[in-house]
């Protein structure tokens, strides 16, 4: 059986494909880097990451992106022998008028080679797919983004040929479908079969209203006609399953002829006293993916169980293929590159914000930008993929500065993060601090109580631990014996559903983190960082 979600924690937009007996799910990273990820599986049940395509600066410039910016909504397809991936780079989300941001082509004969430098495709709108005909003809199409204050913002899906021998869009493009009455079309990806043009998009936002509608037409032009029990997939009828906001997906084909769809959904915590009816929850795990069967009958797909998700979904009838875990439990950082679950925010991990091999058998980040920076800021961090589990570092930092911090952290986007760290004090010297962002609003909770490190004391040990609702931090100076921090911090606040402004659509990380707001970069060292889910 299939148990969804089968990519847990954030893994939202996904776009699947298959490769002969192999299977591949791409999904937005948005502001964190390297952008895109990509999953592998041979039967549809089992999956680990194999690949990140925008590994360098000259496929994916984030500096100074929005919360929320950057890689949305790629798409993943494989022909002519190799892959191509399809993506955005969102530059403006804020504000109800503008969404800046380009679309571009890469492409690899292998999915965890090096893929290629990008190619420019178009502006227009953002979830950007390409389509290969059977004819050898290739299309591009996006969602059309309407900037005019007085007009619906989704104004429809556009389409263009695109030819890979000029690498460039060409011809004219057309506006091929309006969408339905739930408004907000966009995430196209076009399928032929049974000599029909299928086009299915996401709409109704990416929130619980979300929602999943296909069309069809004889012409890649349209007109189309829309399924006739429409939407394919939604949770909005029904508040009480365990997976809700499902919507934005696409479908494949096995090797054996059954169809699979692959689509985004949440899981959320309820906060204790509130009616269902009058607040669905909030998702810490942000959007992750889920996959249902699906049947066909009179040329239109159906959801195997009903159009809503399920958590148990009868799997293919392929060989199982279960994979190793790709990551220590303890990473003591011996390699001389991150492990590949780490991500850093907008730039890669370089010699600007950090080293593995300055101090070998240490992570080394140099005290760089503030928590609310969107271009450098010197954070390593690994995506909450369970809402209960352990983390835990050991740092040794030496602050002159009150300045100068380095420690653990549970971050949303730059408005909305906490943090357990080593920094200095005029009274008390080195000392633990507890710093928090709640909707831009910073505080120190710890104000007047910061404890003071020891004199002799080189290293201190952080660790954070999540029941679901809440998380705590606690310390200790020799490792064994943990002292509470009793300040419980709820996991709801660290979601999409409770961000205002400057994006909803990533999820809750944990990791490390130097800052130097003084220039001076003072450095850290990170002896080990445990994560390890109950």
């Amino acid at each position: 059986m299939i148990q969804n979600p089968v990519l847990k924690g954030f893994n939202p937009d996904p776009s699947i494909c298959r490769a002969g007996d192999d299977y591949y799910i791409a999904t937005s990273t948005f502001e964190w880097f390297p952008g895109v990820q990509i999953h592998h599986s041979t039967d549809l049940v089992n999956w680990r990451l194999v690949s990140h395509p925008l590994s360098r600066v000259s496929q994916l410039d984030m500096r100074g992106n929005s919360d929320s910016g950057g890689v949305w909504a790629p798409d993943l397809s494989y022909h002519d022998g190799k892959f191509w991936l399809i993506y955005s780079d969102i530059k403006v989300v804020e504000g109800n008028t503008w969404k800046d941001g380009a679309n571009y082509l890469v492409t690899c004969d292998t999915i965890d080679g090096e893929w290629s430098e990008p190619i420019y495709m178009n502006n227009s709108g953002f979830d950007p797919s390409l389509f290969h005909d059977e004819d050898g003809r290739k299309w591009f199409v996006n969602m059309l983004w309407d900037h005019r204050p007085y007009n619906h913002k989704f104004y429809g899906i556009v389409l263009q040929e695109y030819s890979h021998e000029e690498q460039k869009l060409i011809g004219d493009r057309k506006v091929i479908f309006k969408g339905t009455d739930l408004g907000l079309t966009e995430a196209p990806h076009l399928y032929k079969l049974n000599g029909y043009y299928y086009l299915l998009v996401a709409e109704g936002g990416t929130k619980f209203e979300h929602a999943a509608t296909i069309a069809r037409s004889k012409n890649i032009e349209g007109p189309y006609e829309v399924h006739p029990e429409n939407p394919l997939i939604t949770s909005w009828p029904d508040p009480r399953l365990e997976l809700q906001k499902a919507g934005h997906g696409s479908l494949v084909g096995t090797q054996d002829g059954e169809w699979y769809f692959a689509h985004l959904v949440g899981r959320p915590v309820k906060r204790d006293g509130i009616k269902l009816l009058e607040e669905r929850g909030f998702c810490p795990l942000g959007r992750e993916t889920a996959i249902q069967k699906v049947y066909w009958e009179n040329d239109w797909p159906y959801i195997v169980g009903g159009n809503k998700p399920s958590v148990e979904v009868e799997a293919p009838d392929l060989p199982e293929q279960t994979w190793e875990m790709d990551y220590e439990v303890v990473d003591h950082f011996d390699s001389e590159i991150l492990n590949h679950h780490f991500n850093t925010l907008r730039i890669p991990f370089n010699e600007e914000i950090g080293s593995l091999t300055d101090k070998p058998g240490s992570l080394r980040l140099y005290g760089r930008e503030s928590l609310h920076s969107l271009f450098i800021q010197s954070l390593v961090a690994r995506r909450w993929q369970s809402l209960e589990f352990v983390a835990e570092t050991k740092v040794s930092f030496q602050p002159d500065t009150f300045q100068q911090m380095a420690g653990l952290i549970c971050y949303y986007n730059t408005r909305n993060w906490t943090s357990l760290h080593v920094t200095w004090n005029e009274e008390k010297g080195r000392v633990i601090d507890l710093m928090a962002c709640d909707r831009f609003v910073s505080s120190n909770p710890l104000q007047g109580r910061e404890i003071a490190i020891p004199d002799g004391v080189e290293d201190v040990y952080l660790r954070v631990e999540t029941n679901a609702k809440d998380y705590y931090f606690s310390y200790s100076f020799d490792g064994e014996k943990f002292q509470l921090i009793d300040i419980p911090f709820a996991t709801y606040k660290l979601s999409d559903d409770y961000i205002e402004q400057a994006g909803f659509f990533t999820g809750a990380f944990v990791g490390m983190h130097c800052i130097d707001v003084s220039g001076r970069r003072q450095p850290a060292d990170f002896d080990y960082f445990r994560y390890e889910e109950k």
